[in-house]
């Protein structure tokens, strides 16, 4: 049973806007944060070996502001910024978070930020359900 009140919320066209402003905030944070210092970006991206750092940093870029674009201002293709931002932040985890590898005090912290990335692609993943579930119900 859900109440009136509620269905209201989370119908409400604004909330769910809301909802997937704050959800992808790490992303377009970091698309700005990045965009302003390419250069530290390009940096990271060598630090981390990935070669060439220039077109690695040029591809993350544009899977963060692509991927955040669709998230959050399309039902028709959530899906897919949800899936894109979803598999970035995933890679993200054995490239830079691999506390496995690591001694503590920094394997016990990459740890949590682990978690905390599984828990962002959780929320992708709902959103790439409900949002494919609301276009296949909308087209029938």
């Amino acid at each position: 049973m859900t109440f009136n009140w509620v269905n209201s919320i989370v119908e409400n066209r604004a909330f769910q806007l809301l909802s997937r402003i704050i959800l992808t905030l790490p992303f377009w944070g970091a698309a700005i944060e990045h965009g302003i210092g390419f250069n530290a970006w390009i940096g990271t991206m060598a630090h981390f070996n990935l070669n060439p750092p220039v077109l690695f940093a040029v591809f993350t870029l544009l899977t963060l502001v692509v991927g955040t674009i669709l998230t959050v201002f399309t039902n028709k293709w959530a899906w897919l910024g949800a899936g894109a931002l979803g598999i970035f932040t995933f890679l993200t985890i054995p490239i830079a978070h691999a506390f496995w590898t690591m001694k503590d005090p920094q394997a016990h912290t990459e740890f949590y930020t682990v978690l905390e990335h599984l828990a962002i692609i959780g929320g992708l993943m709902v959103l790439a359900t409900q949002a494919r579930n609301a276009e296949t119900a909308a087209g029938a």
